[in-house]
Order: structure tokens, then C-alpha cells, then sequence
């Protein structure tokens, strides 16, 4: 059975990053890019984003009856499209946020940095969609 509260708190925590998140959509490439103190908070705030929403996949997929942990992160939210929680071309955009946040935590490749600084827009886009997605997903499972 998936935990509403759980998830609806992981919701609530992504909304308050985002809005953390959006206050450095004005910044420009180079505020963001050649300042360590900028880049080093954007990358912790896209770090927490995707992780929670990745805890929030993996708990629908296993409580969904999809599977056993672990799931491959990126797979996580392409595997939702099963349950109809969004839409499929949704999930295939959404997806590449995984890819970014395994490479800022795990340091193996080199960061695209212009890749980086749209990522910020991306994010805020993409993931103020994802919380709506799955706020739907839960009261459809409710009714």
C-alpha cells in the first residue's frame, strides 16, 4: 500500500527546493558556472530534487507491485508510465535528471557546465510537473 503521507512529505520537500531552486533562474552562466559557493548550491538543491522524487518512484514501483529494490534510478521514472501516473514522453524528458544527479554526486564524468546551467530551468519546470503528476496519481488511487 503506498504511503500517502510519505510520499505527499516528499512532495512538500521538493516544492520547497524548487522555490530555493528558482531564485537562481536569473542568474547568468558565468554567476553560476565560475562561482564555487553559486555551482555548489545549485548542484545540492538538483541533488535533493531528483532524490526525493527517486525515493517516491522506487516506494510507487514496489508498493505498485512493479518490483523489488533496486531499480536503476533513471528507469524509476520511466517504469510510472506502467501505472499511469504521467504520460510516456514526459517520463523519457524527465528521466535525464537522474543522469545529471548521478554525475554530480558520484563525480565520474565531467559536468557539462552549459548543460548544468539550463538544468536549472529544466528542473524547476519539469519537477513543479512531476509534483502535480504524482498529487493526481494519489487522489485517482484514493477515489
Amino acid at each position: 500500500m503506498i504511503d500517502e503521507k510519505m510520499v505527499v512529505e516528499k512532495i512538500r520537500r521538493i516544492q520547497i527546493e524548487l522555490l530555493n531552486l528558482e531564485r537562481f533562474e536569473v542568474f547568468t552562466f558565468d554567476e553560476v558556472a565560475k562561482n564555487y559557493d553559486t555551482h555548489t548550491i545549485v548542484e545540492r538543491i538538483i541533488e535533493r530534487i531528483v532524490g526525493f522524487a527517486i525515493d517516491i518512484n522506487q516506494h510507487i514501483l514496489v508498493e505498485g507491485g512493479k518490483g523489488d529494490l533496486p531499480f536503476d534510478f533513471k528507469k524509476s521514472f520511466l517504469f510510472l508510465v506502467d501505472l499511469d501516473v504521467y504520460p510516456k514522453e514526459f517520463a523519457e524528458q524527465i528521466c535525464e535528471s537522474a543522469g545529471l544527479r548521478n554525475i554530480l554526486v558520484h563525480d565520474y564524468v565531467k559536468l557539462d557546465e552549459n548543460k548544468f546551467y539550463n538544468s536549472i530551468r529544466d528542473c524547476n519546470h519539469d519537477y513543479t510537473k512531476y509534483c502535480r503528476y504524482i498529487l493526481d496519481f494519489l487522489k485517482k488511487k484514493s477515489s
